[in-house]
C-alpha cells in the first residue's frame, strides 16, 4: 500500500532526541532545546515569539483564551477544516461560525466575512487549507475595519507565503501544529507565534497552568499544554530541513500537476499568482458527471491498487456536535459541502519517487473503467 502520509524521521532527528535525553530535558519549560526551537521557528515566520505546546489543537485553544472572550461571543472559522479549528472557540465558550469555502483554492471565502460579522463577533480563524496561503493582505483589512482578532491556522502551512510574506505573520497570533503528517513534525505538537508581547507572554503563562508567585497560588485557570524537551529537540532537527521539505513538497505536487492535467472532471490544486503554497497535502476534487465515476469510487479503485487516500473534512456547518451548540447558526455552506462530498487527497509524503506519482496518476486515468 502507498500510505497517504508517513513521517521521514533520519538519524539526524534520532540523535537530536537521544542528546536531549541525555541532558535532562524531559518535562517542564526548561533546556536549551525548547527555547532554540521556538527562537528559530519564530524568527523563520517573521514573528518576535514563538510558544510551543503540545499539539496544534492545543495551541489554538491557548490563542483563543488568551482572547478572554464572553460566553456566547462569536468567532469565524473556516467550515472547511479539522475540527480543531472550531473547538478552539467552543471550549473557551464561544460559538463557532462557520464560513463557507470558495472553489478555487477552497480557502474561506473572504466576499462572505462581513455579511455573518455581528455585535458578538470578536475574532476570526484563517485556515490555509491544505497549504495554499488565505490572501491576508484583504482579510487583515476586513478584520481591521470591523475590529476583529485575527488567529492564523497554519497547521498545514508552513512556509507557505503570501506576496513573499511568510504565513503566520500577519494575524495577532498565529497556530502551527507539527502533528505526524504535517510539513515538520514533532509526532505530537505545536506553536504558537506573534508579535504582541502580551499575548505572548499570555499563552507562556496559561500554557503552565499559569504558575505565578508565590508558586502554587493561582490567579487564572490554567492547562498542561508543554512541549517537552526531547520532542522540540525532534521539532528544532526537523526545522533546520525545513526549505528542502518544502521544495520537494512543491516537486511531488508539480509532477502530478503535470501528469494529471487534461483529465476531465478531475479539478487539481490551484496556486494564485500571489501565493507560494506548500502542498500539505495534494487534493483533488472530482465531478462525477464529467469524470465518469464519483469521489466514492475512484477512493475504492485506488485502494485496489494499492494506493491509499483521504476525503476531504467535514465541513462545519454539518458537525453535530457543533449543530447542538446553543447559539449555533445555520449558516448555509454549499461549497465546503461539496469539497466535503467529492474532494480526496493523494499520497503526499514528501520524499514520494516520480515513478510512484506516476504510478498512482496512471491508476486515476484507468479508474473511471473500473468494475469493482
Amino acid at each position: 500500500m502507498i500510505p497517504v502520509f508517513e513521517p521521514v524521521i533520519s538519524e539526524d532527528e534520532i540523535s537530536a532526541v537521544v542528546d536531549a535525553l541525555r541532558k535532562g530535558e524531559v518535562s517542564g519549560t526548561f533546556g536549551k532545546y525548547i527555547e532554540d526551537f521556538e527562537n528559530e521557528f519564530a524568527a523563520y515566520v517573521g514573528c518576535k515569539h514563538g510558544v510551543t505546546v503540545n499539539s496544534g489543537s492545543s495551541a489554538l485553544h491557548l490563542a483563543v483564551a488568551a482572547l478572554d472572550l464572553q460566553p456566547g461571543d462569536e468567532v469565524l472559522v473556516s467550515s472547511s477544516t479539522n475540527i480543531a479549528t472550531a473547538l478552539a472557540a467552543l471550549h473557551n465558550g464561544a460559538v463557532p461560525v462557520p464560513v463557507d469555502s470558495e472553489g478555487v483554492t477552497w480557502n474561506l471565502d473572504l466576499d462572505l466575512i462581513e455579511g455573518l460579522i455581528t455585535p458578538r463577533t470578536k475574532a476570526i480563524i484563517p485556515v490555509h487549507l491544505y497549504g495554499h496561503p488565505v490572501d491576508m493582505d484583504r482579510l487583515m483589512e476586513i478584520a481591521n475595519k470591523h475590529n476583529l482578532i485575527v488567529i492564523e491556522d497554519c497547521a498545514e502551512s508552513h512556509g507557505a507565503t503570501v506576496r513573499g510574506r511568510m504565513t503566520g505573520s500577519f494575524g495577532h497570533m498565529a497556530c502551527f501544529s507539527f502533528y505526524a503528517n504535517k510539513v515538520i513534525t514533532t509526532g505530537e505538537g505545536g506553536m504558537i507565534t506573534t508579535n504582541d508581547d502580551v499575548f505572548a507572554e499570555s499563552v507562556k503563562l496559561l500554557r503552565n497552568l499559569a504558575f505565578t508567585q508565590p508558586r502554587f497560588r493561582h490567579e487564572l485557570a490554567g492547562f498542561n499544554f508543554r512541549m517537552p524537551g526531547f520532542v522540540a529537540a525532534l521539532g528544532l532537527a526537523q526545522f533546520r530541513k525545513i526549505d528542502h521539505i518544502v521544495e520537494q513538497k512543491r516537486r511531488v505536487a508539480h509532477r502530478y500537476n503535470e501528469k494529471l492535467k487534461g483529465i476531465k472532471g478531475i479539478q487539481l490544486p490551484a496556486e494564485l499568482e500571489w501565493a507560494k503554497n506548500v502542498y500539505w497535502m495534494y487534493g483533488i476534487v472530482v465531478d462525477p458527471a464529467e469524470f465518469g465515476i464519483d469521489r466514492n469510487k475512484l477512493i475504492d479503485a485506488l485502494a485496489e491498487s494499492g494506493i491509499q487516500t483521504r476525503t476531504f473534512f467535514c465541513p462545519m456547518n454539518q458537525q453535530p456536535v457543533l449543530e447542538k451548540m446553543q447559539g449555533f447558526r445555520d449558516v448555509p455552506c454549499p461549497v465546503a459541502d461539496g469539497l466535503w462530498e467529492n474532494g480526496l487527497y493523494l499520497p503526499s509524503t514528501w520524499n514520494l519517487s516520480d515513478e510512484t506519482i506516476d504510478v498512482i496518476c496512471d491508476a486515476i486515468r484507468r479508474a473511471p473503467g473500473w468494475e469493482g
